[in-house]
């Protein structure tokens, strides 16, 4: 029986790091915007920039950078200075979709539990990418990276963990229905990442 012949994963390229970033971001965003449609949260820091932006009427995408910013020295000393300049980028780029999708995307009609599912999924899926090519979104997304590369945690189930906490004061501002269906948008997010970005399985170089 021939043996296999591994390789060394070859890092990506800056193009192909910028269409990750690109592509990651604009599934975040229609997430986002299924969320913001149905009026339901997630986790992380967007979960708290939701939090804001319901309560005070603050724009998202402005909100979800400042909220950030305290998070680039974290990464800086934790992931080092390439996780963090991507991660500062994607923040940013999300920050700018987020404000930029509603002009060229509406919903005549968009049920609260599928947009929780779907809206969960997409996030989830745009994350997977900027973590495959050493990104996040910055907040919980560092330490989740840091505890799954360090400690061997997975990086879903620590951001589920934070994403839970968070998602408790939904049910202080949103009604039963929207705070449940948040949870289950959440439990669609993590479940993407819990799955699809294993320790061992792939690691973004």
């Amino acid at each position: 029986m021939p043996h296999e012949i591994l390789h060394e994963p070859s890092p990506h390229s800056a193009l192909e790091d910028a269409q990750a970033l690109l592509t990651g971001t604009l599934f975040v965003a229609l997430g986002v915007a299924m969320f913001k449609q149905a009026q339901l949260l997630t986790g992380g820091t967007a979960g708290i920039a939701f939090l804001i932006h319901y309560a005070s009427g603050w724009r998202f995408g402005v909100v979800f950078f400042v909220v950030n910013l305290p998070f680039v020295w974290l990464a800086l000393r934790l992931m080092g200075r390439a996780f963090t300049l991507k991660t500062l980028a994607a923040v940013g780029l999300l920050s700018l979709l987020t404000e930029l999708l509603p002009q060229v995307l509406g919903f005549a009609r968009l049920h609260p539990a599928f947009a929780a599912v779907m809206g969960g999924l997409a996030i989830g899926v745009g994350l997977l990418m900027l973590f495959r090519h050493h990104a996040s979104l910055g907040g919980v997304n560092v330490a989740a990276l840091w505890l799954q590369r360090h400690r061997g945690w997975r990086a879903g189930g620590v951001q589920l963990a934070f994403d839970c906490a968070i998602l408790a004061a939904a049910f202080a501002l949103l009604a039963p229905a929207q705070a449940l269906l948040s949870l289950l948008g959440a439990l669609a997010l993590n479940l993407v990442v819990a799955v699809n970005h294993r320790p061992g399985r792939y690691l973004g170089v």
